[in-house]
This record gives structure tokens, C-alpha cells and sequence, in this order.
């Protein structure tokens, strides 16, 4: 179970490192956001996962598998609630969008 635990760690630690990494690299706040979403929650997600591993069903064990969904859920409400926020205060999309898809619902 140490090793099952171990695995999934190293997993989310590079996840949060793809995601820390997307954060600095991607052009526009909307981008930025869906790495920092995506990348981090899957991340810690994991994280929490190898935690529940390594304790077991103990306090911590307990305290993680409760983490989880509420991370889950919090993180993609909080984004969804920035982009959204981003957008109707105008910032605009980076320079490689293709396609603005929110700008036809907000005409209808």
C-alpha cells in the first residue's frame, strides 16, 4: 500500500508541476485558468489519494478522502466563476484564440 501511496504522490507532484508550469507559460487568463483547474486539482487530488494510502483509514486517511470532492467541486466552481468574471469585465482573448464561443450566447 506504501508503494500505491508513493506512486500516486509522485503522480499529483508533477501534475501540480504541469500546472504551475501552464500557469507561466500559457498565454491568456482563460488558458491559465484551465491549467490551473485541470492540472492542480487533478494534482492534489492525487495527492490526497496517496495520503489515504499511506494512513488508511485513520485521521488523515479520513480527513484526505473528505478533501477530495470538496476540492474537486470548489476548484471548478471557483474557475468557472473567475472566467466568467474575466469575461464580462472585458479582458479579452489571447492573440491564438480561434473562436470565441461565449460571445454568441451573450448576443442570444
Amino acid at each position: 500500500m506504501e508503494i500505491i501511496g508513493f506512486i500516486l504522490i509522485s503522480i499529483g507532484i508533477l501534475f501540480n508541476l504541469f500546472g504551475c508550469i501552464g500557469l507561466i507559460r500559457l498565454p491568456d487568463v482563460y488558458n491559465r485558468l484551465q491549467s490551473a483547474t485541470k492540472c492542480v486539482t487533478l494534482g492534489t487530488c492525487s495527492i490526497l489519494l496517496g495520503v489515504l494510502f499511506f494512513c488508511g483509514f485513520a485521521g488523515a486517511g479520513i480527513r484526505a478522502l473528505i478533501a477530495i470532492p470538496l476540492l474537486f467541486f470548489s476548484a471548478t466552481v471557483a474557475a468557472h466563476a473567475l472566467v466568467k468574471g474575466a469575461y464580462i469585465f472585458g479582458i479579452k482573448l489571447g492573440d491564438k484564440s480561434i473562436k470565441d464561443d461565449y460571445k454568441d450566447v451573450e448576443k442570444n
